[in-house]
């Protein structure tokens, strides 16, 4: 089986649905910024307080590219790693690629409803966090849409999976 990567913003679903895409597909999942938390041996809101974004997109780099081909992979990337570095080119050519296109509205209500520190450009007792969610949606548009697949609207793992079938 192909790699199938999940990209899109933070709180699109990417490990959610990637995790139960994984076990309907008895594949194994794997969540890039996991990988590199475990590599550094620390929290990525502490690699960007540390030693800043350009340290973090370098890691992302580094972690993809331990992703080959033909692995039978499901794996969730970090909101930007299809931004740098080439790394949108080398997902297409390593497996699937699959956008879950998510309204902004849904990513904030998503991020309250968290409320969680592990995000470090985006933080939910931010006031313009909306704004800021709607700005970098479209600067990543021209990457995301580079993507095999594109799934619009609220995403689950059955839908994803009914659209990736043809591919596999």
């Amino acid at each position: 089986m192909k790699n199938i990567f999940l990209i899109g913003m933070p709180s699109s679903g990417k490990s959610t649905v990637g995790k139960r895409m994984a076990d309907a597909l008895r594949c194994r999942f794997v969540d890039t910024d996991k990988m590199i938390v475990r590599e550094e041996g620390r929290s990525i809101a502490d690699i960007f307080a540390t030693d800043g974004e350009a340290y973090f997109r370098e890691a992302e780099r580094r972690v993809l590219r331990t992703i080959r081909p033909g692995q039978s992979l499901v794996v969730s990337t970090g909101g930007g790693m299809p931004c740098f570095h080439d790394n949108m080119a080398y997902i297409n050519a390593t497996g699937l690629s699959v956008f879950l296109d998510v309204p902004v509205e849904t990513l904030v209500r998503r991020m309250l409803a968290h409320n969680t520190d592990d995000r470090p450009l985006y933080r939910p007792n931010d006031p313009e966090l909306l704004t800021t969610l709607q700005q970098r949606y479209q600067d990543r548009l021209l990457f995301y849409r580079q993507a095999t697949l594109i799934v619009t609207g609220e995403t689950t793992a059955e839908k994803v999976l009914m659209q990736v079938g043809a591919w596999l």
